[in-house]
């Protein structure tokens, strides 16, 4: 047998006869009512894949090291599964031996501490890689093991706690990056990680409570391939404007929980290939997005968790577009498509990872 998937079955218990497996080479938990992982389970050398993500596996046996020709280990557990709290998700704790995982590929998530930190810049084949509970006294030797991972393309770096400040450097080769915790004023400038020469691969860009003052956009202007914006409780200030020749590949724009946004400005030609705009949680901003009809690509327009005042002032602002269906006035609107908007604009808020 070479694989065992057994994701989503309300099993709690593995038999230490897994460890007899010696051909396995995929090993699936996902979902599952697994507790524990026997002891035996270091005997699967030749195991490329163990998947224990939101199983009830809260921690993985010390042989696990052990498996030399691992590439992919899952074992994230969700804590908020909505996103919104700041310590949503955690990974594990591999106390030593980390750095004996040459071949890892994937590594979902793993819970920074001294001992795992240490060996992390050894893990040089790692394409993707998810960190929880760092803390800034962190982040150095992070960038040094980050600058030996020459492959990863994929990086999602979570703070200790909302005032712990996440500073990363360079990654040419970076595809997505996802950023959960508080940044310094003049990061975004300063930071060659949002240069055009660090940054002239990155796709997909997710910012959470990084508790910018500054508006973010005209750094971010600067990433020409961005095809998609996530920003939760990112930005404290009270107006974002996109400019002229901003974006030109963004397809999806998603704004959650920022508390304090009154005004977003959107100038024609700014983000000229804009198919999804999110806007979420954003009670101070009471008026439609002005230049929101310069969107003519627009396919699904959503406004969610919106107070009954502000969705009257929408219904008002929104002269251009009718009301064709209401399930909740406060937590979904779904608007028809005018003249520039010639699709069927849906609410589907997308999931924030």
């Amino acid at each position: 047998m070479t694989v065992l998937e057994l994701s989503g079955l309300p099993i709690e218990k593995i038999p230490d006869a897994i460890g007899d497996l010696f051909n396995l080479r995929h090993l699936g938990l996902r979902n599952s009512k697994v507790k524990m992982l026997p002891m035996s389970v270091d005997k699967l050398s030749n195991l490329l894949t163990l998947d224990l993500a939101r199983s009830d596996i809260h921690e993985v046996p010390s042989g696990i090291v052990k498996l030399k020709k691992l590439r992919n280990l899952f074992v994230e557990k969700k804590i908020d599964p909505n996103w919104r709290a700041f310590k949503c998700s955690s990974g594990v704790h591999i106390a030593s031996g980390l750095g004996n995982l040459t071949n890892l590929q994937t590594l979902r998530a793993l819970e920074a501490h001294d001992g795992s930190i240490r060996h992390l810049g050894e893990l040089r084949q790692l394409r993707s890689l998810r960190l929880w509970n760092v803390k800034g006294i962190y982040c150095g030797r992070i960038r040094d093991s980050l600058v030996q991972m020459r492959h990863l393309s994929n990086l999602s770096v979570s703070a200790s706690d909302e005032n712990e400040v996440l500073l990363l450097n360079v990654l040419p080769n970076l595809r997505k990056l996802v950023l959960r915790g508080r940044l310094a004023e003049g990061a975004l400038n300063e930071s060659l990680l949002f240069q055009p020469v660090g940054g002239q691969n990155l796709y997909r860009l997710s910012l959470s409570w990084s508790q910018l003052r500054e508006d973010p956009l005209p750094s971010l202007s600067r990433l020409s391939n961005l095809t998609q914006i996530h920003f939760t409780r990112a930005y404290n200030g009270e107006h974002l404007a996109f400019l002229m020749g901003w974006f030109p590949k963004l397809k999806t724009l998603q704004l959650r929980d920022l508390p304090n946004l009154k005004q977003l400005d959107i100038q024609q030609g700014a983000m000229a290939n804009l198919e999804r705009l999110f806007l979420i949680n954003l009670n101070s901003m009471m008026e439609v997005p002005s230049g929101i009809e310069f969107l003519m690509p627009l396919q699904r327009l959503g406004f969610h968790e919106i107070t009954n005042e502000g969705m009257k002032r929408l219904r008002y602002g929104v002269h251009y577009c009718r009301s064709r269906k209401r399930t909740d006035p406060i937590a979904h609107s779904v608007w028809d498509s005018s003249a520039f908007l010639r699709r069927h604009l849906l609410f589907v808020p997308p999931p924030l990872r």
